[in-house]
């Protein structure tokens, strides 16, 4: 699964990992896979699994328990969207479309106090 693409082999694993989360795959339990599932799945070593998820973890998306596994933050599968930069785009065009329906209802309201 990793590639020899110049990023380190642990920041593609956790680069997937936030994809997937993003995509609420991980929401139904909150748990994360464990070291040994992320080996198998990636094709990496213990210490580049364990990597990913540090990063995961410093990122704000997960919270680690030893001997039990990481889990997902409260907000995780919002901060991963906003990291990936597809979803961020999507947040905002969706904000955009708020403050343009916002504006125009603004506008209507003027020209009706201004008698136009």
């Amino acid at each position: 699964m990793v590639e020899w693409t110049g990023r380190f082999a642990y920041q593609q694993v956790a680069d997937d990992l936030r994809r997937r989360i993003a995509d609420g795959e991980f929401a139904g339990t909150g748990q994360l896979p464990s070291l040994a599932q992320l080996q198998k799945t990636y094709e990496v070593t213990v210490t580049v699994a364990r990597a990913a998820i540090r990063q995961l973890t410093t990122d704000g998306l997960a919270v680690s328990h030893q001997g039990k596994g990481a889990f997902l933050t409260q907000d995780a599968g919002h901060a991963a969207q906003l990291a990936d930069p597809v979803g961020a785009v999507a947040e905002l065009r969706e904000e955009v479309d708020k403050l343009r329906i916002e504006v125009g209802e603004l506008r209507q309201r003027v020209a009706t106090l201004e008698g136009n």
